[in-house]
């Protein structure tokens, strides 16, 4: 069961709750609501006295989503997980977006400045803003969860794939490379490549082999670049024959997967490019870090019979994962948004000026993105709506409900219940 976070009136994190301690807590009067998202209990007294049980914050660094749990190092409890969405690619989209628009209205020779070459200089360690945005949102929770958890350790898968072991798997330093553990590198590595089907037939959800583009027999080595995936089926139908022999009928689909046995993975490249400085970052804290690959990861989630979801990954990551107890555990769903754009005005699909924002971002005491409660008890919207809010300076509010966009909503009517923190939650 997903635990409920406990701060004291000095606001140290004290050990989290079963959510019907809880409510008796709130019954009581005894504690209020702090956050509600992660939703967090502000004691009314300091208990500097109580024992804390010490947890190891699980970090799954993902290109689109990041797995994240806390776990109980003694008794394997999962207390909290939760699932954050990036927005790197949108980031990514975005400045390509600029980049044309600002090109072409130099290419029309309109008054513009003309391109500085002064201005490129980086930081040592600098990244894109697509890839900085990932390290950025993890961060961001990293320290959450510490200001609502007694977390004493990090862990955090630090490669996608191990890239050495895959290329030789007898390299020296037996850390990792013992047992099954080679096979579940490559074959995970493969798994995403090929998107987890039969690159001959297309098919899914059955058993895949490991296959040999151009046979062992006739000259293929062992490299990740010579391997692909296939049903039973498609290996024991093309054997020991070469490619090109196999799919002489199919030419479309030979040069498919030639091509894609060479090319690699972008999702896992955005990872890899980002690991070490999102470890830096994770060291800054000044907790003790431990690593693991993802194959590692992998392992010990099959070891466990865990289904695959970006929460149970992040539980299963490193050496140190002790057989964990999952029942009941609801992942929080975050959705990394931004905080909007700095724009004073909007452009057309030409890059002309099209629209001027207005200065004033907060009306009413609300601004766009709080979270917020409307109890409407006259007119025609009587009811209760949750969501999001879109401000207007006339008071005229419209707020994203489970059910859809309710429009015209009275401020007078709305009450904050959690603030515009650039994220959105959902279970």
């Amino acid at each position: 069961m997903s635990k409920i976070f406990v701060i004291d009136q000095n606001k140290c994190p004290l050990d989290p709750i079963h959510p019907a301690q809880a409510r008796q807590l709130l019954r009581n009067k005894k504690a209020a609501i702090y956050r509600q998202f992660p939703f967090t209990l502000i004691l009314t007294e300091s208990r500097p006295d109580l024992q804390v049980s010490l947890l190891r914050l699980k970090i799954d660094p993902g290109a689109k989503h990041t797995g994240i749990a806390l776990v109980n190092d003694t008794t394997g409890e999962v207390v909290f997980a939760a699932e954050l969405k990036h927005r790197g690619f949108a980031i990514r989209d975005a400045i390509n977006s600029r980049r044309q628009l600002r090109r072409s209205r130099r290419n029309r020779k309109t008054r513009y400045r003309k391109p500085r070459f002064l201005n490129r200089t980086r930081p040592p360690g600098w990244l894109p803003p697509s890839l900085q945005s990932r390290i950025d949102n993890i961060k961001t929770w990293v320290e959450k969860l510490r200001r609502f958890a007694p977390i004493t350790a990090i862990s955090q898968e630090l490669v996608c794939f191990d890239m050495q072991l895959i290329r030789n798997p007898d390299i020296q330093g037996k850390e990792y490379q013992q047992g099954t553990l080679a096979g579940y590198e490559t074959r995970q590595y493969l798994l995403e490549k090929w998107n987890r089907q039969c690159s001959y037939c297309g098919t899914k959800d059955v058993a895949l082999q490991i296959e040999h583009i151009y046979p062992r027999s006739k000259g293929g080595s062992n490299s990740i670049t010579n391997l692909t995936l296939s049903c039973e089926k498609c290996n024991t139908k093309k054997g020991a024959k070469d490619i090109r022999n196999f799919l002489k009928e199919d030419p479309l689909k030979l040069e498919k997967i030639l091509k894609q046995a060479k090319k690699p993975l972008a999702d896992a490249a955005a990872v890899n490019t980002t690991r070490f400085a999102l470890l830096e970052a994770l060291k800054a804290t000044g907790l003790p870090v431990e690593t693991g690959s993802g194959g590692l990861t992998k392992f010990n989630r099959s070891q466990q019979k865990l289904e695959k979801t970006h929460w149970l990954d992040a539980a299963c990551v490193g050496k140190s994962t002790p057989i964990l107890n999952t029942q009941g555990v609801k992942p929080l769903l975050i959705t990394a948004n931004g905080h909007g754009s700095r724009q004073s005005c909007r452009t057309d699909k030409f890059g002309f000026p099209n629209r001027h924002v207005p200065r004033e971002k907060i009306h009413f005491s609300f601004q766009t993105g709080d979270i917020i409660r409307a109890v409407v008890t006259t007119g025609k919207k009587i009811g209760n709506y949750v969501g999001k809010v879109a401000i207007r300076s006339s008071g005229s509010f419209n707020v994203s409900a489970k059910k859809g966009l309710v429009q015209g909503i009275s401020y007078k009517f709305c009450l904050r219940i959690h603030a515009k923190d650039g994220y959105s939650y959902a279970y």
